[in-house]
């Protein structure tokens, strides 16, 4: 989901919920800390040089058992991030804070609340490292020295 589009869900909600896979949500008394701009600038393992922004909202829980955020100080938020800062209309990146480390999320909405979809890692080059679905398993990947990559 891009930041646009958040706003525009965000206009017609009253309150802010959301939701993992598993179907568990993020406790109600959540504080978003954190609404930036993130820029990734990296090489992948074929050599490619590539650059990511993405809009960054981060999570987190507090004791304050009484604490609801309302969409309209979300958007209002969003609003100040985007006029303090220039943030752009990105897609969104959602931390939360797990049991043991932050889990980093895409966003969707089904109608009633967010959704936090998993992410996952994957070769960016996979033409360059000779992998194929069936050979994904196979050792010879994109870390063999002589996959002509990384």
């Amino acid at each position: 989901m891009k930041l646009s589009e958040v706003k525009a869900v965000l206009a017609n909600l009253d309150r802010v919920d959301f939701q993992f896979e598993d179907g568990t949500f993020v406790a109600e008394h959540f504080h978003i800390t954190e609404v930036g701009q993130v820029t990734k600038k990296y090489i992948d393992c074929g050599g490619t040089i590539r650059e990511e922004v993405k809009v960054n909202f981060q999570l987190w829980n507090a004791d304050d058992y009484e604490h609801r955020l309302k969409a309209g100080k979300l958007l209002n938020i969003i609003r100040l991030s985007e006029t303090k800062l220039g943030i752009v209309d990105a897609e969104i990146e959602v931390e939360v804070q797990g049991k043991e480390t932050i889990g980093k999320y895409f966003l969707a909405f089904n109608g009633t609340h967010f959704l936090l979809k998993n992410t996952l890692t994957a070769c960016l080059a996979e033409d360059a490292c000779g992998i194929t679905p069936s050979k994904q398993a196979t050792p010879t990947s994109c870390c063999d020295l002589n996959a002509g990559c990384c």
